[in-house]
């Protein structure tokens, strides 16, 4: 036989070993099997977590026998590159789930859109209980000494691949394509509020000033709520409502001591970013996100929803 054909033929032989174990692994394995630490290691969610998800977004899929893929895997496959931030390392190679990276692309883009649809309007709201309230004044007013302050506001960037057009507004002032995400915390790192659509060249300052939490907490402050404020940096205007850190003050003097304060009051939100990275390292500065503006955005909102979740259930890190 020719060379050149026994080579296409081993070529394919070896497709279909590839295709044949992935399959094997796919049934052998059995995700809830894994030990509590290794789950939550490998998908940032507990099986508990991991089990409510599933059930949230379950009867969104009618074809998963047609796919043969269940949704479970799905699922945990998604969950691994965000934990990961590299499929190849992460989900593909995943003797649990193991998936062929042009499929790995078309279940993300699947369950992007129902993670998305399903948990961010329920695990992310700006609406807060009395007693949330109280807590969270408790807080920022040992933190800080300043009365009023419920949350804290402030902007992250979220490295991507510069787009096919624009891309002159992705590249940011430190030096790299980006999103700049604007994310509003509560004193327990809870994310109330995330906007990841805008591009990186956008500054802080411009971001609030069109955001729907700008509106809310002036709507809040006009109804009477003026004992109810948000902290933010110097990058944002100051309101009676937002409560910003003095500019260039002398050391020593009160507006000196202030910001002192406010800096540890305000401290919480970057711990959120900070936590928020570390547990999906798909958003981490290391990494680049290597999709369109509009997915990456996805990403950004669904990891957002996953970390709420992962407080509710108690997921260590």
């Amino acid at each position: 036989m020719d060379s050149a054909l026994l080579s296409v033929l081993a070529v394919y032989e070896e497709i279909g070993i590839l295709r044949y174990n992935r399959r094997n692994l796919r049934t052998s394995g059995n995700l809830m099997e894994l030990s509590d630490d290794a789950f939550i290691k490998s998908f940032r969610l507990n099986k508990e977590a991991f089990r409510y998800v599933l059930e949230e977004i379950e009867h969104d899929f009618s074809n998963t026998k047609k796919s043969g893929i269940h949704v479970k895997e799905k699922l945990a496959a998604c969950l691994r590159f965000f934990a990961e931030g590299n499929y190849q390392l992460g989900a593909g190679k995943d003797f649990h789930i193991a998936m062929a990276q042009s499929t790995f692309s078309k279940v993300l883009s699947e369950m992007l859109n129902i993670l998305e649809r399903r948990l961010c309007s329920k695990w992310i709201s700006l609406e807060m209980s009395e007693n949330e309230q109280r807590r969270a004044k408790l807080y920022f007013y040992e933190k800080s000494g300043i009365p009023g302050i419920i949350m804290c506001v402030d902007g992250t960037h979220i490295k991507i691949i510069p787009p096919n057009q624009n891309r002159n507004l992705v590249y940011n002032r430190k030096g790299f394509y980006s999103l700049n995400v604007l994310i509003v915390c509560d004193d327990q790192q809870r994310i109330r509020f995330v906007d990841p659509s805008f591009h990186g060249s956008n500054h802080d300052a411009h971001i609030w000033r069109i955001s729907p939490v700008r509106t809310y907490f002036e709507q809040m402050h006009r109804n009477g709520g003026t004992q109810t404020k948000i902290l933010g940096d110097a990058g944002y205007p100051s309101k009676s409502w937002l409560v910003t850190p003095f500019r260039a003050p002398e050391e020593g003097s009160l507006e000196s001591d202030f910001n002192q304060r406010h800096a540890l009051g305000r401290g919480i939100v970057e711990r959120t970013i900070g936590v928020l990275k570390n547990r999906f390292r798909c958003l981490l500065g290391a990494r680049q996100l290597h999709y369109t503006p509009t997915k990456c955005a996805q990403i950004v909102n669904v990891c957002c929803a996953l970390h709420n979740i992962c407080l509710e259930y108690g997921c260590s890190q």
